[in-house]
């Protein structure tokens, strides 16, 4: 079993993956189809630029640079929808049919570990030593670093300025018991003061897990044998959450379904402060001077939700040219394009500040020693699928925080087999 990535050990995923099905998941130590025998290095990537064709532009440029410095390499790169990705991976790779590289993020790595060539082997010193802790640490299992990170980002506490104005407000929320204070003042003139989606399709890492940190908590054990979700940090997190919408200080209706972001409070001005979505996503609405950046939120401690993308060499690749490959576009100056079209951060300290007129991304990337990418863990997601409904459950009143999360419990430690 993969060990966990834990906030002990240094750190706190861009869309969350599909589950990996059972049978799927069974034979990823099959080798990569690439074709690495020919000189050619085949890479899967997704989306991160949506731009269609600012995305190929990025990508085309780099292997033309590349390909000019590496007589006799050529590179393919494939960009395919993020939907069904690891399922379509996963039957790529037992088929022999796989690429030689892939764009992973954290949760999926300990799914693949047994088809990856660690990064280890093939990084150069120097740019080991030029990542970021929370870059780093993200990407590595078994204190092996699994992918070579490209990018990162973050989750912060964002506040609609407006809506602090409408009550009077001039300071922002820092902890639990400060946003629980204004509720009360926010409700009685319309205004949520967070908002909370419990639809089960959501991913925890951007919804519950932050409170679950911020409480102490956590989801897995040191040694990965044991869920701990259900701990007292784990009943805190979930009662506090229950109060909010039992107080209607967030909107009940997000509690089972997901609208579109222009059809909710959100969206609509009506929401003070929320860990759920990025400046990206309100700016449309509120307006980007209205957008207010605050650490996570504090409990026990201040703690939120990022995430890191990275490339994953599998194996039967060539590893000298794929190795060559990763590394190239690893480079400050090669990732940076893809960083800025895509609005993330740079996963070393040599890249910098991409944004040195923009306040609000500046504010943004203070908070990233702040994140967590979720547990490193091969049942992960799986466990997710168990505690989400149980989550949703006690908020809706059909059972207590501490019997939704015990019920949680015995069914995601029984996929533990331990």
């Amino acid at each position: 079993m993969s060990r966990p990535l834990t906030r002990r050990s240094g750190v706190r995923s861009l869309a969350a993956p599909v589950l990996v099905t059972a049978l799927t998941a069974g034979v990823l130590a099959g080798c990569s189809g690439g074709g690495g025998d020919d000189g050619t290095v085949t890479m899967w990537t997704y989306p991160v630029i949506f731009d269609e064709a600012e995305n190929k532009a990025y990508w085309d440029g780099l292997v033309r640079t590349f390909e000019k410095e590496h007589a006799g390499v050529k590179v393919k790169v494939e960009t395919f929808p993020w939907a069904n990705r690891d399922t379509a991976l996963a039957t790529a790779i037992a088929s022999g049919k796989g690429p030689d590289a892939v764009y992973l993020i954290p949760d999926q790595l300990p799914k693949y570990a047994g088809s990856i060539v660690p990064a280890d082997s093939y990084m150069p010193a120097s740019a080991r030593s030029d990542y970021t802790d929370f870059a780093l640490k993200s990407v590595t299992v078994d204190g092996k670093a699994l992918a070579t990170p490209i990018l990162t980002s973050a989750n912060p506490l964002i506040c609609d300025k407006r809506v602090f104005a409408a009550i009077g407000e001039k300071s922002y929320p820092t902890n639990w018991a400060d946003l629980e204070a204004l509720a009360p003042r926010l409700k009685a003139k319309g205004y949520y003061a967070t908002s909370y989606s419990g639809d089960t399709q959501q991913t925890l890492n951007m919804t519950f897990y932050p409170l679950l940190w911020q409480a102490g908590g956590d989801v897995f054990s040191e040694d990965g044998g044991k869920v701990t979700f259900n701990d007292a940090a784990g009943v805190k997190a979930l009662t506090y959450l229950k109060k909010l919408v039992d107080g209607g200080y967030t909107d009940k209706d997000l509690v089972t379904t997901t609208p579109k972001l222009e059809q909710t409070p959100t969206a609509k001005g009506k929401v003070a402060c929320t860990w759920q979505n990025t400046p990206a996503d309100v700016e449309p609405f509120w307006g980007k001077e209205n957008i207010v950046v605050q650490p996570p939120l504090k409990d026990a401690e201040s703690v939120g939700y990022g995430t890191v993308g990275a490339l994953a060499m599998l194996k039967g690749a060539d590893e000298r040219n794929t190795g060559d490959w990763l590394n190239f576009v690893a480079e400050s100056k090669s990732s940076a394009g893809l960083q800025k079209a895509a609005g993330y951060f740079p996963a070393r300290a040599s890249g910098g500040d991409l944004y040195p007129d923009d306040a609000l991304r500046t504010a943004v990337a203070a908070t990233l020693p702040s994140m967590d990418v979720g547990p490193l863990q091969d049942k992960a997601r799986e466990v997710q699928g168990v505690l989400a409904p149980e989550i949703q459950a006690a908020l809706l009143g059909t059972k207590s925080p501490r019997d939704a999360l015990n019920d949680a419990q015995k069914a995601a430690q029984a996929m533990l087999g331990r």
